[in-house]
């Protein structure tokens, strides 16, 4: 059997890579090792409207889920404030369906997909699967997380995500908790669905996350339980190498997603639709230049932000419950005004500057950062 490319991955980047491959005539296969598209359903679901459109994606009925108004971020002491995220058009969104939607892209532009076929090597004509050798020209790596595990572990955190229904749920709502003893290193979150239903998680370095997660839940209140999902988060940045001689590296498994909240529905979906496009000009033209075009188109798009997130990482990770709780104390509704005026969700760095402080408004922070705010500035 032969294609011109495979794709292991049925997610955003994987299917959004063969879409743009096959809209130029070429065959292309996606295999998924799991029994469903869009399942499990790994993320928290944010997007912006302005990242789907960017994707060449208006979501259907059954995608869509509903605006997200407001953000309370809360502190480990207990204060919390409170952003207005209106105007950067956030919605929540079903992954399951969404990663369909696109899948019904691809296969209209001519792309083959099947499920319950995993990738097993590369092999000297193209790759092996569970089921039969493929011959292939490229093979596109957009296996997510578990393709770096073996690779880099110091980037990888355990998290939990688990679907409730819980009236103390509010629609439109997101809440982020920061508890460095708690959740070292990352933080606890509820993504509302809808009024009573949502999705309630948590991250942390060296943390059992299910007994974390179930303490959180046994806090807040009543609740019932309809799904929960156990995957690890990279939050390390981008790779050295998104092309690998004919092997192409998309999304989570290209580390595509945000160092700071792990998401990755926009940057990750840029990464495939990059790929694609320049497997594309390689398959015309045979030159290896065209297939590296990728990495420096998505590297000059958000290899700067990325890199500003990594340093905002590093700031978060060293402060103390103590800290947070003064920066929390400093933070003014003129501060919180601002923040939500901001219309880029997908590009968030100057609002983390602003909550840490870079104003003069707390001195702690700055003395404890020192040098990583000037390579954030820069």
């Amino acid at each position: 059997m032969y294609y011109d490319v495979v794709v292991g991955g049925g997610s955003v980047a994987g299917l959004l890579s063969a879409r743009e491959i096959a809209s130029k005539g070429f065959s292309v296969l996606v295999i998924e090792e799991d029994y469903e598209i869009g399942t499990p359903e790994h993320c928290g679901g944010l997007v912006s409207i302005a990242g789907l459109e960017e994707l060449g994606i208006i979501p259907f009925r059954k995608t869509f889920d509903h605006m997200i108004e407001s953000a309370e971020i809360t502190s480990p002491n207990g204060k919390s404030f409170t952003i207005n995220s209106k105007k950067q058009k956030v919605i929540e969104i079903s992954r399951r369906e969404l990663d369909k939607q696109i899948a019904f892209q691809a296969q209209k532009n001519g792309a083959e997909i099947k499920v319950r076929t995993s990738f097993q090597e590369i092999t000297d004509t193209g790759i092996r699967t569970n089921e039969e050798n493929i011959d292939c020209k490229i093979f596109v790596d957009a296996r997510g997380v578990s393709s770096l595990i073996h690779k880099d572990r110091t980037g990888i955190l355990s998290s939990a995500q688990y679907e409730i229904y819980a009236d103390w749920i509010k629609k439109g709502k997101v809440e982020v908790d920061f508890d460095q003893e708690k959740y070292p290193g990352f933080f606890a979150w509820v993504i509302p669905s809808n009024e009573g239903k949502g999705k309630v998680g948590v991250a942390g370095k060296g943390i059992n996350v299910s007994d974390t997660l179930n303490k959180i839940l046994k806090e807040k209140g009543k609740y019932s339980t309809i799904r929960k999902i156990f995957a690890p988060i990279w939050i390390k940045g981008p790779i050295e190498k998104f092309v690998d001689g004919k092997t192409v590296i998309v999304g989570d498994a290209a580390g595509q997603a945000k160092p700071t909240t792990a998401g990755g529905i926009y940057t990750s979906g840029m990464g495939g639709v990059y790929a694609g496009q320049a497997i594309s000009k390689f398959l015309q033209s045979n030159e290896i230049s065209d297939l590296q075009d990728y990495q420096k188109r998505w590297m000059g798009r958000f290899g700067k932000e990325f890199e500003k997130q990594k340093m905002a990482r590093k700031i978060l990770e060293r402060i103390d419950n103590q800290t947070i709780n003064k920066l929390f104390e400093s933070i003014t509704p003129e501060i919180t005004n601002e923040i939500s005026q901001k219309e880029d969700f997908d590009f968030h760095t100057s609002s983390i500057i602003k909550l840490l402080g870079i104003k003069g408004s707390l001195k702690t922070a700055q003395t404890l950062i020192g040098a990583e705010f000037k390579k954030i500035l820069s």
